[in-house]
């Protein structure tokens, strides 16, 4: 079948007549999946020294970022409306300072009939999201960019990686 455009085969997300549907994964066997994605937000070089020295005055930023990354993977099928709630085995957010802000990676882990990476794109974009509200006040012009995803594993399409 093709969408609309009759370029391609028709997103998973709609049925024959076009509407939104969620997908059914019940006849689909639960295998061991995972996924990794990441983003960046790009600073000014005075803000990432504040940042890296836990020198905000709302407090340590990259706890909380962690904390609530790791809170948006667990809520993802909350707020995407035709994700499936997941019962993740794993999740974790991981930033590395960079040369003009901080890099965000969150990997999330499931064994289950669908895979996990809406949970990390929704971990790596909540962190940075929070990245930006605790360090806000001191500098409004941060930019937030390249979330994507890396890697996937698990179920019927195996391994994709970024790059490869």
């Amino acid at each position: 079948m093709t969408g609309e455009s009759g370029s391609g085969p028709r997103p998973s997300h709609f049925d024959e007549r076009g509407q939104a549907r969620m997908v059914d994964v019940g006849g689909k066997p639960e295998t061991e999946r995972q996924a990794i994605a990441s983003g960046r937000v790009r600073m000014a070089d005075a803000t990432r020294d504040v940042l890296f020295r836990a020198a905000a005055a709302k407090g340590d930023v990259l706890a909380v970022a962690r904390v609530a990354g790791i809170q948006a993977a667990k809520r993802t099928g909350e707020l995407i409306p035709l994700c499936h709630p997941l019962p993740l085995t794993d999740v974790r957010v991981d930033f590395h300072e960079t040369d003009d802000g901080i890099a965000v990676e969150a990997e999330a882990r499931t064994v289950g009939r669908t895979g996990v990476e809406m949970e990390a794109l929704t971990a790596v974009s909540i962190a940075c999201l929070t990245v930006y509200d605790m360090l806000k006040a001191i500098d409004r012009g941060m930019e937030i960019e390249a979330v994507r995803l890396e890697r996937k594993s698990g179920g019927r399409s195996g391994i994709w990686q970024r790059g490869s």
